[in-house]
């Protein structure tokens, strides 16, 4: 079919809307969001209609990184630091030692059953070594799953946080695989960068990119995102060209922006909600317009092999062995390596020996997505059955908390007073977001001479203003008079 600009859109919405429509019917079903996306473009592509022929690898790697980045920065955005506080450790061991070592188990299996060398099937664990954090978000919060303990904040984490060991792991076994004289010096030396430009950088962006977004001021609110948008792209793009890990410093630059005080926070977190949304669909249609079924079908038995080798074996020896440090009951170990599930992210790796002209790259890329088929299939339709197996689903009493609940407790608070700031207060003139307000308190109404405001981050603090403040227990109500140095004992009941 020839594309022009008219037919390409059209075609691209119609694409867009019945992958909406979906997994609006997945949700229902039972079967993972990402399912129906990659469905939807293989019966666009060469598999099925062949209304789209695509073989493009670079292309869809483009769309890849692109797709990841605002993936991640989304996770990053939303995760809190006080909820993955009590696991960061349990998080860090799995997507750094977890990810190597279900590299060595996977890649070991790869090698016993299949016709790889040994440097290729490592390759192979590498690229399969991550667990997905679009698909696990998706099902995680699809289901609404409540478990026991810790274990939703260490599942996020992890998968939030893996990809770029993995991603690292691949760029390593590749270069074996395409370069023999590789040495072990390069090797080491090609890891430390990554890793500590990585984190150097993603951390320096992340307190850079506070200071920009709070201290640029914009003409209109909608730019903020924007202004979001271009900063995470910069992060990611300078610590690659150095020569770091950009996944990373995206990750890690938007955890820090995530739990900082921002002004319009809330409408850049809903911008990137949407777009992260939107960009796991179009990465998923179009790697379903990549693959074509009858390339699969001679992997099938080797990939089934992998693909049980990989859920019963090499990610359940990982989380054991990584996470033997930690006080945890055996069951949430087990449930934490049934959760291992592989999305987007593996099938994005697996077009890196395609673009690097590997002889077996296409032979790859086929297993790789038939394990993450696979993989999706059945471990994502049984969390909430397996959940119940090893007694880590909590009560349908517990569970059985809306959004609308959790929005009413964390705005009906112990404390509520009006503050009255004089003419001579050291606040005025401060804008809100520099008040470096506590985490549980809130200034929800300003009364300015006879109007009422609703205050945001870049709102000013002028003379006489009267500030309702909304604090959730008297410890932080008392350190929000001290970061408007008023006299806390005027208020006192």
């Amino acid at each position: 079919m020839n594309f022009t600009t008219e037919n390409f859109l059209l075609i691209g919405s119609l694409l867009l809307f019945i992958s909406l429509l979906a997994g609006k019917t997945s949700f229902r079903l039972g079967v993972p969001t990402l399912i129906f996306f990659l469905v939807v473009g293989m019966v666009a592509g060469t598999s099925f209609s062949g209304l789209i022929v695509f073989s493009d690898a670079i292309t869809t790697q483009f769309i890849g990184i692109v797709a990841l980045n605002f993936i991640l920065f989304a996770g990053g955005f939303e995760t809190n630091w006080i909820s993955i506080k009590p696991v960061v450790w349990h998080g860090v061991a799995l997507s750094t030692l977890g990810v190597a070592l279900t590299t060595l188990f996977a890649g070991t299996i790869t090698w016993l059953v299949s016709d790889f060398n040994v440097v290729e099937s490592f390759l192979i664990g590498a690229i399969i070594s991550s667990t997905d954090a679009a698909a696990v978000f998706s099902i995680l919060r699809s289901k609404n799953l409540a478990l026991k303990g810790n274990l939703r904040p260490t599942l996020e984490l992890e998968s939030g946080s893996n990809d770029p060991m993995a991603y690292l792991l691949t760029i390593i076994f590749l270069g074996l695989a395409t370069s023999p004289a590789l040495t072990f010096w390069e090797v080491v030396r090609l890891f430390l960068s990554q890793i500590v430009i990585g984190v150097g950088l993603g951390l320096g962006f992340g307190y850079a990119s506070r200071y920009i977004i709070n201290n640029l001021k914009l003409e209109y609110e909608g730019l903020y995102p924007v202004l979001a948008i271009t900063l995470m792209l910069l992060t990611f793009s300078l610590t690659d060209f150095i020569g770091g890990n950009g996944f990373l410093a995206v990750y890690l630059s938007a955890v820090l922006l995530g739990n900082s005080h921002l002004i319009h926070k809330k409408t850049i977190l809903k911008m990137f909600d949407g777009l992260a949304w939107l960009m796991q669909i179009v990465l998923f249609i179009t790697l379903g317009l990549l693959v074509n079924a009858k390339d699969i079908i001679p992997h099938m038995g080797t990939g089934f092999l992998i693909a049980f080798g990989l859920m019963l074996v090499a990610r359940p020896l990982s989380v054991f062995i990584s996470l033997a440090p930690f006080k945890m009951k055996n069951r949430e170990r087990w449930y934490i390596a049934w959760v291992g599930l592989r999305g987007a992210v593996p099938i994005v790796l697996a077009t890196y020996p395609m673009i690097a002209g590997m002889q077996k790259a296409q032979e790859i890329f086929n297993i790789v997505f038939f394990i993450t088929i696979t993989s999706v299939l059945i471990q994502g339709t049984t969390l909430i059955r397996v959940a119940r197996w090893f007694r880590v689903l909590l009560p349908q009493r517990v569970k059985q908390i809306t959004p609308v609940d959790v929005m009413l407790r964390e705005n009906i608070s112990s404390e509520m007073v009006e503050v009255e700031i004089p003419e001579d207060s050291c606040v005025v003139g401060q804008r809100i977001v520099d008040l470096n307000f506590p985490e549980k308190s809130l200034i929800v109404l300003i009364q300015r001479n006879e109007r009422y405001i609703s205050p945001t981050g870049s709102t000013i603090i002028e003379p006489n203003d009267k500030l309702i403040i909304v604090a959730e227990d008297k410890a932080s109500l008392k350190e929000s008079f001290n970061c408007l140095s008023v006299d806390a004992s005027a208020y006192q009941r």
